[in-house]
């Protein structure tokens, strides 16, 4: 007898053990996770990590081998404004009409917002027509991912470039400008916060001119399609310079994040927004415009190394997943993490139409080892005589040895016009420089790859097909931005109930305990998504914005109670 009590007692020691473990597991993966985005702009995987060890950048390596580094991390876009808008929506910037870059002037923090009647601009589309600026109009479900966020209870902070092709509405984030921080949070809350590295951006290039070059320019390696030059290699240089300098601040970030004591229980994502500043890659649909380096730490007990292939549209669903979340059923990006991880996919796509002053359109696919692109108006030059790149350093020399008829048969490439199809062996041939579309032992692979974009573009619209000038039309009629109705405010039995007529559009409010008349964006305004409750003598402010619309005007309902 004394025999059997014993196993009986250890038997229900340890199935309360396991018991206490399966709850303590459960109730961790419960838990709403402290995440941070560390944002660089402008640069391709060209990190010690990725193998390329001209840059010294002590602070990436360090979280390197703490984080799982993705190979295959790719934007939809290769400029910042569509993939951005890719990133905050999880949606393709076709399917949503924000692929045009640039559209207006909402870049950083809440942006411009406002614009008058007409502002003339040197934009066209593709049929010629003049383009105004303008906020593009989204589908009305389609809102922030940050949104769900903060209403599962989050407190999300932007520091503090949106460039979303869209003011970003007063819903989206609890802090939007250059102090937005995670120190802010209020005591209890999990926090998202974003902070955006400006020093690796293509303008940069000529700005920290007068900066000391800290990478030597004979030491660079020259991508094949630039020429070989002193004054190519000192743009170069520039860039992996200003990389150094980026990594000082990647590490300002993560000592901010261990003396808070934060840093081992906050999951911390680094990317870049799109490929590198350098010519013929930022802009372009090659892997040197759309590739970038990616990795978390924070979801792995030690770092490592996957090949699975990622997209900006997947980042929203895969913050949601991460906290619990089950992102909305017409998010079009798949979760790679989290509770509602999604099927690996086998592809990604990328598009590109009108940058700054110059428009066209072509469609990609890649899969791990072949990038397949349709150029739908081939008759155009690869190259676009973008004003705006050619601050770079190293253009006017370029150009000129174009002009003189100086540059190789690879260089010359970029300014020659293209051909209906593309096709290139990124494993064989990493620059994209090799076209074998009309190569006859890649035919049947030429066939999967146009197939594989058709049957994408099939299920999905893609306003880009439209000229631009019909599209603001139809967001903006008469080219006038629409205005989002005010909020209605209804109380009943000390509950706030709030409305607008506008669809699509998102609620914020405050509630205050006097009259004021000095609340902006920047007031800590609440995300409306249930009843409030209200005491008597509170005041309520009110604001409300459907994405593309100017926002209402702030308005203001004291409760008086009977």
């Amino acid at each position: 007898m004394k025999h059997i009590l014993t196993i009986l007692t250890l038997a229900l020691v340890v199935s309360c053990n396991s018991q206490n473990k399966e709850t303590k597991e459960k109730s961790i993966q419960n838990e709403q996770p402290n995440i941070v985005w560390i944002v660089t702009e402008d640069i391709s995987p060209t990190l010690s990590f990725y193998g390329d060890t001209t840059a010294k950048t002590p602070n990436l390596d360090a979280l390197a081998k703490e984080s799982m580094v993705y190979d295959n991390a790719f934007s939809v876009v290769g400029v910042c404004g569509p993939s951005r808008s890719a990133i905050i929506t999880g949606m393709y910037p076709t399917t949503i009409g924000t692929q045009h870059m640039r559209t207006g002037q909402d870049v950083m923090s809440w942006g411009k917002r406002k614009y008058k009647d007409s502002i003339t601009t040197n934009r066209k589309d593709i049929n010629g027509v003049a383009i105004r600026q303008y906020s593009t109009v989204i589908p009305e479900q389609v809102k922030c991912y940050t949104e769900y966020l903060r209403q599962a209870g989050y407190y999300c902070t932007n520091n503090q470039k949106t460039d979303y092709q869209f003011a970003a509405p007063v819903s989206a984030w609890d802090e939007n400008n250059n102090k937005a921080h995670w120190r802010n949070v209020p005591k209890g809350k999990p926090f998202f916060s974003v902070f955006n590295i400006g020093t690796t951006h293509e303008s940069r290039l000529w700005k920290n001119d007068n900066l000391p070059l800290t990478v030597n320019p004979e030491t660079v390696t020259v991508p094949p399609y630039l020429p070989d030059n002193e004054s190519t290699r000192k743009t170069i240089a520039r860039h992996y310079s200003n990389v150094e300098l980026m990594d000082v601040e990647v590490g300002t970030f993560i000592k901010q994040l261990k003396d808070d004591g934060l840093y081992d229980n906050t999951i911390i994502f680094f990317y870049s927004d799109h490929g590198g500043p350098l010519p013929r890659q930022k802009r372009e649909i090659y892997d040197s415009g759309l590739k970038v380096p990616f990795m978390i730490k924070g979801i792995a007990s030690e770092g490592g190394r996957t090949e699975r292939m990622i997209s900006f549209v997947d980042l929203a669903p895969t913050m949601l997943s991460l906290a619990g979340i089950e992102p909305p059923k017409y998010i079009e990006g798949k979760a790679f993490l989290g509770e509602f991880n999604a099927e690996k996919r086998d592809y990604i796509f990328g598009s590109s139409d009108r940058f700054d002053e110059f428009t066209d359109r072509t469609r990609a696919v890649r899969n791990t080892q072949y990038l397949y692109l349709r150029n739908d108006f081939p008759e155009k030059t690869k190259y676009k005589d973008i004003a705006y790149r050619k601050n770079i350093p190293m253009m006017p020399v370029f150009l000129e040895l174009e002009k003189e008829n100086k540059l190789n048969e690879m260089q010359e490439l970029w300014f020659g016009v293209k051909t209906k199809e593309e096709l290139y062996d990124c494993e064989i041939d990493p620059h994209n420089i090799n076209n074998l579309a009309e190569n006859p032992e890649y035919a049947s692979v030429l066939s999967k790859m146009r197939a594989i974009l058709t049957s994408h573009l099939k299920d999905r619209q893609d306003l880009g097909l439209q000229p631009e000038s019909q599209e603001l039309n139809r967001m903006w009629p008469n080219y006038k931005q629409p205005i989002t109705a005010s909020v209605d405010v209804k109380i009943k039995n000390g509950l706030a109930y709030l409305s607008t007529k506008t669809k699509g559009a998102s609620i914020a409010y405050i509630i205050s305990n006097e009259l004021l008349n000095e609340y902006d964006l920047n007031s800590p305004w609440q995300l409306y998504s249930k009843p409030i409750k209200l005491k008597k003598g509170e005041v309520i402010y009110t604001i409300s914005q459907r994405i593309g619309f100017r926002e209402s005007e702030i308005s203001q309902l004291l409760h008086e109670a009977k």
